[in-house]
């Protein structure tokens, strides 16, 4: 059978006449009569029944119309579908770490919004990871580069993390002059047994042999145990710089320099609304400090 057969079909089951199938598919009465004709010719069946008030279905008609119609349904399904993928429409799922999520996306998120009214975001930050490869996301923001996975993966940007402490809490301890120093003082980190990357000991790195005696799987926890003035703790300067009560302790000597990379994968990296999204991150990070 030929799909534009049943279409002309169809629109005479709405329309009745031939008259009125003719002029809203643009083609002459007898093309359509002689179209009806060879699909009940291939069918074996009578679709209608002529008469003064026009072509009225038979039963074999109103059966075939309920087919044709649900298979019109889906074709107009495919191609609403196929026409969200090639516009700036739909929805994004971004999985992101904790701190950049809360500190750098979220606030962003509504000059992104306000760029792409149909396009809806979920953003999941977690002090963890979210795997793109097992599709909980279309991509995923990391702290290493991904080494397998059907994925397209590019550097997003480097960042600093500095140790920091308030004024409040340096006033009232005993001077750091040196790493070693610092052997005396509180320090803030990971709670050792949850640290979901290795990207994340920074005191095994800087520090060995000193272990945080306030710890939290959450670097926004950590952050506000040291705005609070707890103690000592190493912070990315993203975060940190928002909080006008943090210093920089020894900040000629203590660097960790880490990296950004987002993950998408490679079924949906086209797509029009995730390639937006992946300049987006792109553009707001790139001076990241």
């Amino acid at each position: 059978m030929n799909w534009d057969d049943l279409k002309i079909f169809l629109d005479v089951t709405r329309q009745q006449k031939l008259e009125g199938a003719a002029a809203h598919l643009q083609i002459d009465a007898t093309t359509i009569s002689r179209r009806i004709k060879r699909l009940e010719q291939q069918l074996g069946i009578t679709l209608f029944e002529r008469t003064r008030r026009g072509h009225v279905l038979t039963p074999a008609g109103e059966r075939l119309a309920s087919q044709v119609e649900a298979m019109e349904s889906v074709s107009l399904d495919i191609r609403a579908e196929t026409a969200a993928e090639q516009s700036a429409a739909g929805r994004i799922r971004l999985g992101v770490t904790e701190g950049l999520g809360s500190a750098v996306i979220a606030p962003a998120l509504r000059k992104f919004k306000q760029a792409h009214t149909k396009i809806d975001v979920d953003l999941i930050a977690l002090s963890g990871f979210v795997s793109v490869p097992k599709r909980q996301a279309d991509m995923s923001v990391l702290l290493t580069r991904p080494a397998a996975g059907r994925l397209k993966v590019r550097k997003l940007s480097d960042y600093s993390l500095r140790l920091y402490a308030t004024q409040s809490y340096l006033d009232q301890t005993e001077a750091i002059s040196t790493r070693a120093d610092l052997q005396d003082h509180t320090l803030v980190g990971y709670v050792d047994d949850l640290i979901y990357s290795t990207q994340l000991r920074y005191f095994d790195e800087l520090l060995p042999g000193l272990t945080p005696q306030i710890c939290s799987s959450s670097i926004v926890a950590q952050l506000e145990i040291v705005a609070s003035g707890a103690g000592l703790g190493i912070l990315p300067v993203f975060m940190a710089e928002r909080s006008p009560d943090l210093v920089e302790v020894l900040p000629d000597d203590i660097l960790v320099t880490r990296s950004f990379w987002l993950a998408v994968h490679q079924d949906v990296a086209a797509l029009t609304r995730n390639r937006l999204m992946i300049d987006f991150l792109g553009d707001l990070m790139a001076d990241l400090p």
